[in-house]
């Protein structure tokens, strides 16, 4: 497994932070000035608190899907994980984070598959102590590091 994620705890506080209607990547314009209400993580991003988590991914087998060293997860546990998401996944007594491909399923198996070339897919099988423990729903990076 090439990433490992820490566990950091439970979302707890409430903290509210201004939202731009808009953010462009050109020229500022006048109208940029203009505020909504704020933005509040725990209830614009977390859709079941009870079953949400975040951590710190370690590893580069995702860099290409943007998601890098140090980066924070938002997992939520409450979500089926679909063919293509990118989960957590439990695998023979290590996490990793990997996007689920279930098209292999009728031939009896399903990868998890790195985003970044460097790495192979792991290939699932009936044999192997494994369960998706959460789907990736958010990710937040610190680009000034």
């Amino acid at each position: 497994m090439t990433d490992v994620l820490t566990y950091q705890g439970e979302f707890e506080s409430n903290l509210e932070l201004q939202l731009a209607e808009s953010v462009k990547a050109g020229f500022p314009s006048p109208a940029d000035d203009y505020r909504h209400e704020p933005l509040d993580f725990n209830r614009d991003l977390i859709r079941h608190p009870e079953a949400t988590f975040y951590g710190r991914v370690d590893g580069d087998s995702m860099i290409e899907a943007g998601i890098g060293d140090g980066d924070i997860a938002i997992i939520d546990r409450a979500l089926e994980a679909a063919d293509g998401d990118i989960v957590v996944a439990y695998i023979n007594n290590e996490f990793t984070m990997k996007y689920l491909d279930l098209s292999h399923s009728k031939d009896g198996y399903i990868e998890l598959k790195p985003a970044n070339r460097k790495y192979s897919p792991i290939r699932i099988s009936d044999t192997d102590n494994f369960e998706v423990w959460g789907v990736v729903v958010w990710t937040i990076r610190n680009w000034k590091r």
